[in-house]
């Protein structure tokens, strides 16, 4: 063979395993699942966008607002709309002191605007306790920190960035302590009077079948 027939053998042998690694990279690309993608709007600022920002989801977008639940609602929206595209929207915030048509209002707002919520009734706190124990009595907002710190052995700060990595192995007694007590208001309950409750659980539920896709 030439010098120059062989130069052109050669070009011809790597346009062909150009050829042959893009058609691979299609394939993958139609077999291999795209992870579910979230856009996750919280009232706290740090608290809940910390915890859930630990998950490590790659596609899971988490904004922390600090606004009541309403206003939170309405903003959330907003971002909805100039972030279109995604998987799932949830907006996440705590009944706390709130006026109760607010807090159940923005519960309706959200969903009918294409959000799924999970809320706490009274604070975000109680999921962390769920995770220790069952709790079906109403305490105050003021003493969830108390009790998480007997159950943690230590001080409890609310923008813990560790809370998700020190309750993990917790988790499945939690979703299954939030599940029954959800469970113990009915089907057709007012989630402002329903306290303690949650549905935290669902957007944990939802972000660990992301991960496990």
């Amino acid at each position: 063979m030439t010098p120059r027939g062989k130069r052109l053998h050669e070009e011809l042998l790597q346009q062909r395993r150009v050829q042959g690694l893009e058609g691979f990279q299609r394939r993958v690309a139609n077999v291999v699942p795209t992870r579910r993608s979230f856009l996750i709007v919280c009232g706290g600022q740090e608290t809940e966008p910390n915890y859930f920002l630990a998950f490590g989801l790659p596609s899971a977008k988490v904004i922390g607002r600090g606004d009541d639940p309403l206003k939170l609602v309405e903003v959330a929206i907003g971002l909805k709309d100039a972030d279109p595209g995604r998987h799932e929207y949830w907006c996440v915030f705590d009944r706390d002191s709130f006026p109760p048509n607010r807090f159940n209002t923005a519960i309706e707002t959200a969903r009918a605007n294409g959000f799924q919520v999970a809320y706490s009734n009274e604070a975000f706190e109680l999921w962390y306790l769920l995770h220790y124990q069952y709790i079906d009595a109403g305490i105050a907002r003021s003493l969830y920190g108390r009790k998480l710190e007997a159950l943690l052995n230590h001080a409890y700060a609310k923008n813990s960035e560790a809370m998700y990595a020190e309750l993990r192995d917790r988790q499945d007694t939690a979703i299954q302590n939030a599940e029954r007590l959800l469970a113990s208001y009915g089907a057709s309950h007012n989630p402002e009077s329903a306290n303690p409750s949650t549905t935290v659980h669902f957007l944990v539920r939802a972000l660990n079948a992301a991960l496990s896709a």
